[in-house]
């Protein structure tokens, strides 16, 4: 029998070295390979492709055939690509564009929410935000998440313009905003706080499938305190490249999730802010996508610098598009 054609496309992600196996059905026994050909190739978006093309005869048996690749891009071929993306996406003014910033930050939102449990689409988030419309079928629950995180957006946005000086009450603010509709007030042992104003926990808690315990509830006043003058002093900085000031916005990110100064909302807090200092240096802001919310979450105990570039990479090219 004449077994003419298998072709096969790899698709990992390169956010840390990745392993990646692709195993697929094929023709086996006794067979003879009339050629073998592959082609690889490695974007920067850190996407790795591959290619296979088999042709032979064989007899037919079922088989397994595996293919393990192991990958890493490299750290300053991503910002380098950044650069270009940079350029590519200032020279065509979509930002002039009407209401491109708006639309922008609306799929931000629903991407952000998503991430923590919503079920609206980006359009129905428009049309929720547009004209009021509630999703058929949809939790209400999901339909605050989204129009509460808007107004913190857009509270976020109006603040940037300012210049403010960080502040423990700046960080409460925007909790207070993102938890507005569906913060609960708790009364625990280490006394009575409530999520829908901003407060700061006064108990433990835990987040993922692995039960990841957050940092004693009374450290998390002087962490705050670190974290805003740390923040006060990089924007006072000068001089700083482009790498640097987003890495910034990411640094930040990371600190308040690992601080996790509340009991809900600081997942989508976290990526406000990491928003809020771009929109602060005048650079485009970063997306974090739904579906990449599983390296999203891995990324938070190692390698998140890499993980989010790519991920800034990633929304430059879809924005580019």
């Amino acid at each position: 029998m004449i077994f003419t054609l298998l072709f096969a496309t790899l698709k990992c992600f390169a956010k840390t070295s990745t392993t990646a196996v692709l195993a697929f059905p094929s023709i086996g026994g006794e067979w003879l390979l009339y050629g073998f050909f592959a082609a690889f190739r490695l974007n920067f978006d850190g996407k790795f492709h591959l290619y296979l093309v088999f042709a032979g005869i064989a007899k037919i048996e079922i088989m397994k055939f595996t293919i393990i690749i192991t990958m890493q891009a490299d750290i300053k071929d991503i910002w380098l690509e950044i650069e270009r993306k940079t350029e590519q996406f200032e020279s065509l003014h979509l930002r002039d564009n009407l209401d491109y910033e708006k639309f922008a930050i609306y799929s931000i939102i629903t991407h952000s929410t998503a991430i923590e449990g919503s079920t609206l689409t980006e359009q129905e988030t428009e049309l929720l935000f547009e004209n009021g419309l509630t999703a058929k079928g949809k939790p209400l629950l999901h339909h605050l998440m989204n129009t509460d995180l808007k107004d913190a957006y857009m509270f976020a946005m109006e603040r940037a313009k300012e210049k403010p000086v960080f502040s423990p009450n700046f960080f409460k603010k925007i909790n207070a905003l993102v938890m507005k509709s569906t913060g609960s007030v708790y009364s625990t042992s280490g006394g009575n706080f409530d999520a829908s104003k901003g407060d700061f926990r006064l108990c433990g808690v835990t987040a993922g499938t692995s039960g990841k315990s957050y940092m004693n509830y009374l450290k998390i006043p002087e962490k705050i305190n670190e974290l805003y003058e740390n923040l006060n002093r990089k924007l006072n900085a000068n001089s700083q490249s482009l790498r640097e000031l987003y890495e910034i916005t990411f640094n930040a990110h990371l600190d308040l999730v690992t601080i996790h100064p509340w009991a809900d909302g600081n997942g989508r807090v976290a990526r406000l802010i990491m928003n809020f200092l771009q929109f602060y240096f005048k650079i485009v802001p970063t997306k974090v996508f739904l579906e990449d919310r599983a390296e999203y979450i891995a990324s938070l105990r190692e390698d998140f610098l890499k993980f989010m570039a790519l991920e800034h990479l990633k929304t430059l090219e879809k924005e580019i598009v």
